[in-house]
């Protein structure tokens, strides 16, 4: 039987080692013990930055296609999309059809596309150029993901569990890992106490008896003070999150795709919409490593990504919310300029990043890919996509990019 005594013998081991208490208890914990302000964060509560990482390695070319080079359809005889189906955006190039719903905001000057976007001897290799693109380091030298300075910092200053969210089974390398890492949620049903699988009805009990247990180590213990607040941060910032998700009503016209991107972006939206503080959000629509049969596949993912895209940004709009919302994606490499044998394509190099916002400024940014002078079958990048990062990081969260990208990179003119 555990008594006070013992508990207070034992408890800073038990609260360190987490063995007892949930992810945000233990957050806190580290936080009061590494307590120190990251200089590089930046200052924009009413800002808030999503990332969409597009997992795999997406096609570039079939995404943003450059229809009017004749080179493109001979490079893909059966993969090439037919002038007459590209979503066209100028003379030169278009969009995949089934990007179609970001026509209207293209037109509208919320939707700007920097092509081309790569960096020097790139990596073919789905985890080392997945490490590259998330730590912004082409030599593999840093461990730390290039948001993780900002969400340890002034974005997660004081422990609040949704000022940054990583939406999946994990933490997204490009978050990790500051002294007080963000949550990582698969879903909101994991966002709270869970009851033993033996007792499925004891649920009030376990809590009830947790409560009772962190309220027996009481001050002048280390860290008591910190341990009471925090408890009950959780229970409150556990029923906001379900709150706001089961509360928040899309706006008319906004419908998210099913499945687990159109549930993950529709519940940023429902945080930034009840204003509980979000200033990074994370999430991951994967699938695009397309080597064999790429054509009905690849048209699927992109559908779920354009759909997804104009459901939040119409949702944002109407609650009166989307002038503080700056969405960006990203893929960790492009494919082949040429089909292979598999009506597939091969891992490349330089692909689009697509941004999305009404404050942005929209059209085209940096250089075109030339499919006249490829290198080795592959695209020579044009942007360093750190620009892309540094760009967004002066730009938009106010942030020291120098310092957090350790060296200046020029900006691009969509903020």
């Amino acid at each position: 039987m555990l008594t006070r005594r013992d508990l207070m013998k034992s408890g800073l081991v038990v609260v360190m080692g987490g063995a007892f208490m949930p992810t945000i208890f233990s957050r806190a914990i580290a936080m009061a013990a590494a307590d120190k302000p990251a200089s590089t964060a930046g200052t924009t509560p009413n800002k808030t930055l999503i990332v969409v990482q597009l997992a795999g390695g997406n096609d570039g070319l079939n995404t943003v296609i450059p229809y009017a080079d004749s080179r493109y359809l001979q490079l893909r005889p059966h993969l090439g999309i037919p002038t007459d189906q590209v979503v066209q955006l100028d003379s030169q190039i278009g969009l995949h059809p089934s990007l179609k719903a970001l026509k209207p905001l293209w037109d509208g000057g919320k939707l700007s596309i920097v092509e081309n976007v790569g960096y020097d001897h790139p990596s073919l290799s789905h985890f080392q150029a997945m490490d590259i693109w998330q730590t912004a380091d082409p030599l593999n030298t840093r461990h730390e993901g290039w948001l993780s300075t900002l969400v340890g910092g002034s974005v997660d200053s004081q422990g609040h569990p949704v000022n940054a969210l990583s939406l999946g089974p994990a933490l997204a390398p490009a978050l990790c890992c500051p002294a007080v890492p963000p949550p990582a949620l698969t879903s909101l049903a994991d966002y709270k106490m869970q009851p033993d699988i033996r007792y499925p009805n004891g649920r009030t009990a376990r809590e009830d008896a947790l409560n009772r247990l962190y309220a027996s180590y009481t001050a002048p213990a280390p860290y008591a003070a910190l341990l009471d607040a925090t408890s009950q941060t959780a229970e409150v910032s556990s029923q906001q999150l379900q709150d706001a998700a089961l509360g928040h009503v899309p706006t008319s016209g906004a419908t998210y795709p099913k499945g687990g991107f159109g549930d993950g972006l529709k519940l940023l939206a429902a945080l930034i919409t009840k204003d509980l503080g979000l200033r990074v959000g994370y999430i991951v629509l994967g699938g695009f490593d397309t080597h064999a049969n790429q054509a009905k596949h690849h048209a699927d993912l992109l559908q779920t990504l354009a759909d997804g895209i104009t459901a939040f940004q119409t949702d944002l709009v109407g609650q009166g919310k989307a002038d503080n919302v700056v969405l960006m994606t990203w893929s960790e490499f492009g494919r082949r300029a040429a089909e292979n044998a598999s009506l597939g394509t091969d891992h490349g190099t330089a692909a689009p990043v697509f941004v999305v916002g009404n404050t942005i400024k929209g059209g085209l940014k940096g250089d075109r890919p030339d499919l006249g002078n490829l290198d080795n079958g592959n695209l020579r990048f044009a942007t360093d996509f750190r620009s892309v990062y540094a760009t967004v990081l002066d730009n938009w969260l106010q942030a020291d990019s120098a310092a957090i990208l350790g060296q200046k990179f020029s900006h691009l003119a969509f903020l």
